[in-house]
């Protein structure tokens, strides 16, 4: 009976608390729904369309929210296409970017939607935003249609080595980035190139990482006249394989390229496999090398040097025997007794 009885006195206590709740989330509502319609009653119609502080509010808060929900999804397409190692980098980049703009896209037809405008009510404002779209916007949408099409083909993709024309010549440079309108390329004294995607697309592009990363470097060098080829080459070999960087499996070579007109021209030809790690520190240690091993071994490296003929005629004889009269008589010693 006393088991009952508490029982009882649980189920009607619940029940007082539960209609305490209720009771309260009804006044709530009431409290909520005047405020909301006092704030209504500030604003003005245009048409038949009603703005007023509420409608301003409900706009705001609508959009902030559309916003922080589309860059949260982009944040988790993002975060999980960089854990799809079975993806190359230029996979989970064009994953990323469509995901994002279908969450962009959901986003903007979810606000339109809880915001109450219809679709039909944009039919004018659609013409004046596509001639927008047209004229001021063309570059944009270019440059987003680019670089879509550039992670498709593939042809381009991070971690690739291209050749940037930065106006003084022609400097090498590692994809870092392809965003939605540029491709963000960084050299190796530290300066990043932001490339429209439709300059790469409608441009050529010069890429060393393409279809394989290794990358052959040549190097001039020049011997004079007179010294051992044979020897010279076995030096240029052996320097070539002493760099740090050159490939052993794709052994280096050396061709003859010219007879120039100061020495006989040779090029040395060495594979590395890291171009993003820069080729000029590569070509000066196989230089120095190459300095070092031709002094010990006596092969010159010669200066620009010049033959000059002087053709016989009447008045360089003459020349030529004022100047060994004027030699003669300077050798010629003074007579003795004479003074000054």
């Amino acid at each position: 009976m006393k088991l009952a009885t508490a029982m009882l006195a649980a189920v009607m206590s619940d029940s007082a608390v539960h209609g305490q709740v209720v009771h309260g989330w009804a006044k709530f509502r009431r409290d909520a729904r005047a405020f909301m319609d006092v704030l209504d009653d500030y604003g003005f119609d245009i048409g038949h369309y009603h703005i007023s502080v509420f409608n301003a509010a409900k706009m705001v808060l609508v959009v902030v929210a559309m916003f922080m929900i589309a860059r949260l999804g982009s944040r988790i397409a993002r975060h999980l296409f960089s854990r799809m190692t079975s993806l190359d980098s230029a996979q989970q980049v064009l994953g990323e970017k469509l995901v994002s703009l279908a969450v962009w896209v959901f986003a903007f037809l979810l606000g339109i939607d809880l915001l109450g405008i219809s679709l039909t009510a944009l039919t004018v404002f659609s013409g004046a935003f596509g001639l927008a779209i047209g004229f001021g916007l063309q570059k944009t949408f270019g440059n987003l249609i680019a670089g879509i099409i550039l992670l498709m083909d593939r042809s381009i993709k991070p971690g690739d080595v291209i050749a940037v024309n930065d106006g003084k010549g022609s400097s090498f440079g590692q994809v870092r980035k392809i965003g939605i309108r540029a491709v963000s390329v960084a050299t190796r004294d530290n300066r990043e190139y932001l490339i429209p995607n439709e300059n790469l697309m409608t441009s050529q592009v010069e890429n060393w990482s393409y279809s394989s990363r290794e990358v052959s470097i040549q190097i001039p060098v020049g011997i004079a006249y007179g010294s051992d080829i044979d020897l010279a080459e076995r030096l240029m070999l052996e320097a070539a394989r002493g760099a740090n960087r050159v490939l052993a499996d794709r052994p280096p070579g050396v061709l003859l390229s010219a007879f120039g007109p100061n020495s006989i021209d040779m090029v040395i030809v060495c594979w590395i496999g890291d171009p993003e790690e820069g080729v000029g520190n590569v070509r000066s240690e196989v230089l120095k090398r190459v300095w070092h091993l031709f002094r010990e071994n006596g092969i010159e490296i010669p200066y620009p040097q010049q033959d000059v003929s002087l053709k016989d005629s009447e008045g360089l004889r003459r020349l030529a025997d004022a100047l060994a009269a004027r030699h003669e008589a300077r050798d010629q010693p003074e007579p003795a007794g004479q003074d000054d």
